[in-house]
């Protein structure tokens, strides 16, 4: 079975989710985040529906990251519960999944040898 996995994040705003997503490919967690800036979101919350405008956050990872990327986006997140929920990849492009398994690496900041971009 395949290690790839695609998560689902929703954010307040484009803005959230482009900043959230930006870092996590940074620190290696993701290999590619795809930002959708508008959806409409309808959900229980505290006793009552609410409707409210969102934006969607997709990443390209792996299984082996996804405690890390998990608690990481709960440290960035503006909501005290953010939704990030994972879904495995069955198949696809094999050379698309061998070029996201290498470009993910557990760990990678934690390392003091890791760099972002702006280094």
């Amino acid at each position: 079975m395949s290690d790839e996995i695609l998560v689902y994040i929703t954010a307040q705003d484009a803005e959230e989710a482009s900043r959230i997503g930006r870092e996590l490919v940074q620190r290696r967690l993701a290999a590619c985040a795809n930002v959708v800036p508008a959806i409409r979101s309808f959900y229980w919350w505290h006793g009552s529906v609410v409707e409210d405008g969102e934006a969607l956050l997709f990443l390209k990872t792996r299984a082996a990251v996804l405690e890390e990327l998990v608690d990481a986006v709960r440290g960035m997140h503006s909501y005290s519960v953010p939704c990030v929920t994972a879904f495995r990849v069955i198949g696809g492009n094999p050379a698309y999944l061998e070029w996201l398994a290498g470009e993910v690496m557990p760990g990678a900041a934690a390392r003091p040898d890791a760099k972002s971009e702006d280094e």
